[in-house]
C-alpha cells in the first residue's frame, strides 16, 4: 500500500485557441432520445479524462494539435450526435438535437516536460494543475444546451503533449468514451473509417409500456443521512495503491474463511469499504450501502449490447449490511456482499432500473452511508495511440463523482517494480482519513 497527497510541480499553460469543432462534412439534422439509463439525475454531469503522451522519433515535425483537431472532425463524421445539444421535453426526458454545432477544441502549450511529472503526478487526485490542463470554457460546463464535449491538447516543451477531454456521461460510458477516442485515433493514424463503426439503438435501455418495476433497487432508497461527510468543511484527498502484493495479502486474508474466490477488484473494493467505514464512525445498527457499477457489455447472454454501441450500458446494484456487522466480520463478509449484487444483474434487473426511472421521476442514487465504485481498470484509455504511442498514463482525472461518497477505481502501475495494480482515490475529512489509514495498516500488516 501507499498513497499520494497533492503534488508540488508547478508550470504555466498557455491557451492560444478556443473553438468549436464540427464534423468534417454535412451529417444529418435529428433529434435522438437518449436511454432511460443514459438520462438518469445521476449521469448528469461531466467526468475528465486525461491521458500523457512522450515524443516519438516517428511524430517529429508533427503537431499533436493539428492531428488530434482533424482526426476529431473526421470522426464527428461518424458520431455526429455528439456535435449537437442535449434538449429536456416532458417528464425530465432528454434528447440530441443533432445541430452539428461541434464540440469544443484548446491548443494550448505548457512550459514543462513530460519527465518533470513524477509517477504521483499522473493520476487523481494529484494531477497538478488539472484546471489549466483541462480549461473549463465559460458557459461551457452545463448540461442541457452546452457542448456535449470540450477537448484540450497541450503541447510539453519535450515534445510530448498532454490530451484532456470533458464529455457529459449522458452520452457515454467509459467503454463507449475509449470506443470514440479510438476512432479519433484511427483517423489520426490514417485510417478512412474506424474499425467499429458507432450504434445507436438507445431504446435497448428505455422503459418498457407499461412501466414495471420487477425488482428490488436499494441504490435508489430516499434515506435520511446522519453523518453526511458531503458536507464537512474540509475533505482531503489521496490515492491508494494495491499492487500484486497487496491484492496478495487480502486474497491469503478471506481464503482463511471463504472458500469462495473472488476477483482482485472485489477484494480491494471490499477492504476499502471496510476500512472506510470504520473510519467514518457510524453507530453499530445504522445501515450502509456498497453500489457498485456493474455493465452490461459482455455479462448479458445472449448479449443485449451490440458492437459499437457508446452508450451509458450499465447499473449499479445497491448491497445492504449494518456498519457493526461489516466492521465486526471477516473481511470475506464484505467481499461475498460485492460479488452477490454482482450476481444481481440480468436483462430483467437492467429493463427495471429503466422502468424506475420513468415511474419514478429519475431518483439520484441514495448517498446516506453509501460507498460506490465505478471500476475503471479495464476501460483502456491508456491504450489509445494518436500516432505517439500508447499514453504514459490514461485514465479518470477525477477522482470522486460525488466528494467522498463515489469514486472511480484506475490502473496503475508503478516504475519501482511493484507490478500493474489498482489505484483507489479516497475523500474523507482528516479525522476520518487517519482512522482510514490506521484501519488498512492493520489489514495489510495481517
Amino acid at each position: 500500500m501507499s498513497s499520494s497527497g497533492t503534488s508540488s510541480l508547478k508550470f504555466r499553460v498557455t491557451r492560444k485557441n478556443i473553438e468549436l469543432i464540427g464534423p468534417a462534412k454535412p451529417t444529418p439534422y435529428e433529434c435522438k432520445l437518449l436511454s432511460d439509463i443514459d438520462d438518469q439525475q445521476s449521469l448528469r454531469f461531466h467526468v475528465p479524462v486525461i491521458q500523457f503522451y512522450g515524443s516519438s522519433p516517428s511524430m517529429e515535425g508533427k503537431d499533436p494539435v493539428k492531428v488530434i483537431k482533424e482526426s476529431l472532425a473526421k470522426a464527428l463524421v461518424f458520431y455526429y450526435p455528439l456535435a449537437g445539444r442535449l434538449r429536456e421535453l416532458p417528464g425530465r426526458k432528454v434528447m440530441v438535437e443533432c445541430t452539428g454545432e461541434g464540440v469544443l477544441f484548446i491548443e494550448a502549450d505548457a512550459d514543462v516536460k513530460l519527465e518533470d511529472f513524477g509517477e504521483d503526478d499522473l493520476h487523481p487526485p494529484s494531477i497538478p494543475c488539472l484546471d489549466e490542463l483541462l480549461y473549463d470554457v465559460p458557459g461551457s460546463s452545463g448540461i442541457l444546451n452546452s457542448p456535449l464535449l470540450l477537448i484540450q491538447v497541450t503541447r510539453l516543451a519535450c515534445g510530448g503533449f498532454i490530451l484532456g477531454i470533458r464529455f457529459s456521461h449522458t452520452q457515454f460510458d467509459a467503454f463507449g468514451l475509449q470506443q470514440f477516442m479510438t476512432a479519433i485515433s484511427e483517423l489520426a493514424r490514417g485510417a478512412t473509417s474506424p474499425s467499429i463503426l458507432p450504434v445507436w439503438q438507445r431504446e435497448l435501455f428505455s422503459a418498457r409500456h407499461p412501466p414495471q418495476i420487477t425488482h428490488v433497487h436499494h441504490e435508489y432508497d430516499h434515506i435520511p443521512d446522519t453523518n453526511n461527510i458531503i458536507q464537512q468543511n474540509k475533505l482531503i484527498k489521496r490515492s491508494f495503491f494495491f499492487g500484486p502484493e497487496e491484492i496478495s495479502i487480502l486474497r491469503n486474508l478471506v481464503m482463511m474463511e471463504s472458500q469462495n474466490k473472488y476477483s482482485s477488484f472485489n477484494l480491494v473494493a471490499a477492504c476499502v469499504w471496510r476500512c472506510r467505514t470504520i473510519a467514518l464512525q457510524y453507530g453499530p445498527s445504522e445501515e450502509v450501502r456498497f453500489l457498485c457499477l456493474v455493465n452490461a457489455r459482455g455479462r448479458i447472454h445472449p448479449p443485449l449490447v451490440p458492437t459499437g454501441y457508446y452508450g451509458n450500458a450499465f447499473v449499479y446494484p445497491a448491497g445492504i449490511t449494518t456498519a457493526g456487522e461489516l466492521g465486526e466480520n471477516h473481511l470475506a463478509f464484505a467481499a461475498d456482499i460485492i460479488s452477490k449484487i454482482k450476481s444481481h444483474v440480468t436483462k430483467e434487473y437492467i429493463q427495471s432500473v429503466a422502468d424506475l426511472m420513468v415511474l419514478k421521476g429519475r431518483p439520484p442514487f441514495s448517498y446516506a452511508r453509501t460507498y460506490l465504485v465505478s471500476d475503471n481498470t479495464k476501460a483502456g484509455f491508456e491504450n489509445v495511440d494518436y500516432g505517439w504511442g500508447k499514453a504514459v498514463y490514461g485514465g479518470v482525472a477525477l477522482g470522486d463523482v460525488v466528494p467522498g461518497v463515489a469514486c472511480y477505481y484506475i490502473p496503475f502501475e508503478r516504475k519501482n517494480n511493484s507490478g500493474k495494480g489498482i489505484l483507489v482515490p479516497v475523500t474523507l475529512h482528516p479525522p476520518a482519513m487517519e482512522r482510514f489509514e490506521k484501519e488498512l495498516r492493520i489489514i495489510l500488516n495481517k
